[in-house]
Parts: C-alpha cells; sequence; structure tokens
C-alpha cells in the first residue's frame, strides 16, 4: 500500500507481473500475442487502444525473432508482462547468446528489421526498449509502453516514466 500526502492509497488492482512459456515454434505468436491480450482484458488494465495496438505488434516481433533465430538454442521461450499504474512492460526471454542489435532500414530487404520496428513502436509511444543478457547467458529484450498517449511536457517532449530493466535481479528466475 502506498502513501499520498500522508493517506494510505491502494495500488490499482490491475498491477503485477506474470510469465508464461512457449516452445519456440510459429504457433506461438498467435499464441503470445492472443495471451496477452486475453491478460490485459481479464485484469482490465486501462490501456489506450493506439497502446494496446502497439503492444502486440510487439509482442508478435519479439515471438516470431525468438522463434526464427534463438530455437536451435533455446526451444523453449519465456514471455512476461508487468504491469505498474501508469506503465507497461512486455519481455522475451530465450537462451541464444546472440544479442540483437536494431539494424538500419533497407528497403530492399523483405526481413531483418523486427527489432528496429519495436524501438520504432515503443519509442513514438513515448516508451523504450533494451537487449540484456540474463545470468544463464540467454538474453531478454524488453520494451516498455505508457498505459496512455504520452502528453508533452515541457519544451514539447513526451514525459517519459522511468521503466528500466524487466527485473531488478538479473539472476532471478
Amino acid at each position: 500500500m502506498d502513501t499520498h500526502g500522508g493517506v494510505p492509497t491502494r495500488s490499482p488492482s490491475y498491477e503485477g507481473v506474470w510469465r508464461f512459456t512457449a516452445p519456440a515454434v510459429d504457433v506461438s505468436v498467435p499464441q503470445a500475442r492472443h495471451a496477452v491480450r486475453d491478460l490485459l482484458v481479464r485484469q482490465r488494465v486501462p490501456v489506450h487502444d493506439e497502446i494496446m495496438d502497439g503492444l502486440l505488434l510487439i509482442v508478435s516481433e519479439l515471438v516470431t525473432n525468438a522463434v526464427r533465430h534463438a530455437a536451435l538454442l533455446s526451444p523453449e521461450i519465456a514471455v512476461e508482462v508487468a504491469i505498474g499504474p501508469e506503465w507497461i512492460r512486455v519481455s522475451v526471454e530465450d537462451n541464444h547468446p546472440y544479442r540483437p542489435k536494431a539494424l538500419e532500414a533497407d528497403y530492399g530487404q523483405t526481413g531483418g528489421r523486427g527489432l528496429l520496428l519495436v524501438r520504432e513502436v515503443a519509442q513514438e509511444a513515448g516508451g523504450a526498449c533494451d537487449v540484456e543478457h540474463t545470468a544463464s547467458g540467454g538474453k531478454i529484450i524488453w520494451a516498455a509502453l505508457p498505459l496512455a498517449p504520452m502528453a508533452p511536457g515541457p519544451g514539447g517532449t513526451p514525459h517519459v516514466p522511468m521503466v528500466t530493466s524487466p527485473r531488478t535481479d538479473p539472476s532471478a528466475p
């Protein structure tokens, strides 16, 4: 329970962290997207439609990348959804050690821009994304978005809540 001006306040009932695993196969992409959407609806998270669309695109891209590029060394992936009072963060973890970087747009290619798209969607919404190594040698790719589109702050730039790593202790399960 938090306090506001000395008066106890309750955290919104939708806050929490949920984690599920899935095999690193193609069918896991729509299953992960539907599971995240269903979780947000079930928890009654007040997420703006535009943010929901971006978030589900990010889930699809991150799970697709894990399935396509990490399945050989990581037959199972983990998806984590963390919801705070003003933001939501999704992360996808696999056991492949390669840490991808967002590629520059090459319009002559038909692929290879998933992480660039994730970064652009997150930044446009006023959020952030990053890639981190796990204690077991794999990686976590995460993106955090505000629940509602960000209003401009001083100087016309959006106020971005501070959301960082998906875990305070990267070695935690």
